[in-house]
C-alpha cells in the first residue's frame, strides 16, 4: 500500500496529490491517504465517486483520518 501523507495539507492540496497519482493507481492497487482537515474527507468523497475509486474512511484519532483508495476501475 502507498502512502500519501497530507497531514498539515489543506483543500484542495489533499484532492490534487491524489490526482498526481491517478494515472499510475492500477485495478486493485490501494492508496493511504492521510490528513488532519476535516473538509478534505467530502472533498475526497465527491472525487473518488467522480473517478469510480473506491474508498473507506476511518477516524484513527480525534482529528486524525486515514482514508483507503482503492482502484476499482
Amino acid at each position: 500500500m502507498k502512502k500519501i501523507d497530507c497531514l498539515g495539507e489543506i483543500c484542495p492540496v489533499p484532492v490534487m496529490k491524489l490526482q498526481a497519482v491517478m494515472d499510475s493507481i492500477q485495478k486493485g492497487e490501494d492508496y493511504l491517504l492521510v490528513t488532519d482537515h476535516s473538509c478534505t474527507i467530502s472533498n475526497l468523497e465527491s472525487f473518488c465517486k467522480a473517478n469510480k475509486l473506491d474508498y473507506q474512511l476511518d477516524e484513527v484519532m480525534n482529528g486524525v483520518w486515514e482514508i483507503t483508495i482503492t482502484a476499482s476501475r
